[in-house]
């Protein structure tokens, strides 16, 4: 693991604090994108968003990326913070990092949270577009991928903070960083079989506007898991937990409160 990932760490001093929550963001994002989330529950639990390797102030590894290098990394840092059981929440790539995670080391994990993301594997043209996509970064920087997407991103009727907020991410994100985890993502396993073995309670959720993870591949994920609450966030697109942090934050709240319950 390496040891110099960024990360923001904001610790509950009191014994009664609740399960750790470990917040994992997407592409081509940083741990920024976590801001609404850490400042709600940070008051009563420790709360841990990491920039991902490639991401935000992490040092960037060129080439290819995969998920599972992405899922080492994240348990390293959880071991070197001393963090054993947590609540991991994952959103769009994020997700599927989460999903990873679980495989390899779903026995620390209290609860799951996969927002705007989905389990089936790459399609062959799809493997095609991410790579010509990553190609296409490193030839010509971010700024007009993200002029390009800002819209589907987050919905055209955003705050225009929100949107300032998300277009900054992603042009400020190193295109070497995000073309390797594209190629990286490209090659990801298929999580369906996995979703069906999973013992914690799950929340899914999703943007009624998500347009890159519609309605529909919310409820199939629902579907596979065991125990899962599905969560709709109407006036959202990708980014519900910055389009509308108070009704994101209402339904991870109650899945928090119902792992600490539990505990």
């Amino acid at each position: 693991m390496p040891p110099y990932l960024t990360f923001t760490d904001k610790s509950h001093d009191s014994a009664s604090a609740g399960c750790p929550l470990v917040l994992v963001h997407g592409h081509p994002f940083d741990r920024t994108m976590w801001d609404p989330q850490v400042a709600e529950f940070s008051a009563d639990r420790r709360v841990i968003a990491p920039d991902l390797r490639g991401y935000g102030a992490s040092p960037v590894t060129s080439g290819k990326v995969p998920l599972s290098r992405h899922a080492e990394d994240v348990a390293g840092l959880l071991d070197l913070l001393g963090v054993d059981t947590f609540v991991l929440a994952g959103l769009s790539m994020g997700g599927q990092i989460a999903m990873e995670c679980y495989d390899r080391f779903g026995d620390r994990i209290r609860g799951l949270v996969l927002a705007d993301t989905f389990a089936e594997p790459e399609t062959p043209e799809g493997v095609r577009s991410r790579n010509a996509m990553a190609d296409r970064l490193l030839a010509e920087g971010m700024r007009g991928y993200a002029d390009e997407v800002l819209d589907r991103m987050v919905a055209p009727y955003a705050r225009a903070e929100v949107k300032a907020h998300v277009h900054g991410m992603m042009t400020a994100t190193d295109p070497r960083g995000a073309a390797a985890s594209l190629r990286g993502r490209a090659e990801r396993p298929d999580y369906r079989d996995l979703l069906t073995r999973v013992t914690v309670p799950a929340l899914v959720v999703v943007g009624a506007d998500d347009t890159y993870t519609p309605v529909a591949d919310a409820e199939s994920l629902a579907r596979s898991l065991p125990d899962a609450t599905l969560e709709v966030v109407e006036g959202a697109a990708h980014l519900p937990n910055l389009e509308r942090p108070k009704e994101f934050n209402r339904a991870l709240g109650d899945l928090l409160s119902h792992v600490d319950g539990a505990a």
